[in-house]
C-alpha cells in the first residue's frame, strides 16, 4: 500500500461515501436496509446547516489517490459532562485496504477533531459478531459499555407514538 492520507470529506466524495455505506450494509448483512440516497447524503453533509460530517481515508495508487475508507459522524451532548461529544455512525474500510492501519488513522483523525472541538466523548456501536472491528477498537484503548443497551423505535411504532403526542388529554 502507498501513502495514506485522511481528510474531511468534500462534496465530490458523496458518490464514494454512498458506495461505502452500501458496502458496509452488505458487510453487516443488511444489504436492503439503506434508504438514503446520494442526494440525502449530500444534503446532510453539505447542506445549509450540516449536522453530519465525514472524513475519508485515501491511499496513493498508480492511478492516483483512491478512497479506501470513511468515518461518518455527528455531534452529541451529554447532560452528565455538560459537554458535547462525537458519535461515530459508520467507520468503514474497504476489504482490500484492511489490515494496514487505515481504520486506526480514521479513528485518530476523528479523536483529534473531537478534542479540538472540546468534545468529551467519542462513542459508537459495533455488532457483537464483528470481532475484527472490536479488536481494532480495543487496540486504540476503547472499551465496550456493556451495561448500556441501545434501543430503537422505527416505522409504524415510531409513527404511532408520534401520533399520541397530538391526542387530546382528558
Amino acid at each position: 500500500m502507498g501513502a495514506v492520507r485522511v481528510r474531511r470529506a468534500v462534496p465530490e466524495d458523496v458518490a464514494e461515501l454512498d458506495a461505502m455505506i452500501r458496502e458496509l450494509a452488505e458487510y453487516e448483512r443488511e444489504p436492503d436496509a439503506v434508504e438514503a440516497t446520494p442526494e440525502d447524503l449530500a444534503a446532510a453533509l453539505f447542506g445549509e446547516q450540516p449536522r453530519v460530517f465525514a472524513h475519508v481515508a485515501e491511499v496513493e495508487t498508480d492511478r492516483g489517490w483512491e478512497v479506501a475508507g470513511s468515518a461518518v459522524w455527528f455531534t452529541t451532548y451529554s447532560t452528565w459532562t455538560g459537554r458535547h461529544g462525537t458519535w461515530l455512525e459508520d467507520l468503514y474500510v474497504r476489504p482490500q485496504h484492511r489490515g494496514g492501519g487505515i481504520g486506526r488513522r480514521l479513528l485518530a483523525a476523528l479523536a483529534a477533531e473531537a478534542v479540538a472541538s472540546g468534545h468529551r466523548r467519542l462513542e459508537w456501536t459495533v455488532l457483537d459478531w464483528n470481532t475484527s472491528a472490536q479488536a481494532v477498537y480495543a487496540a486504540v484503548g476503547a472499551g465496550p459499555q456493556d451495561e448500556w443497551t441501545t434501543w430503537r423505535l422505527t416505522g409504524a411504532e415510531l409513527e404511532q407514538l408520534a401520533g399520541s403526542a397530538q391526542a387530546p388529554r382528558g
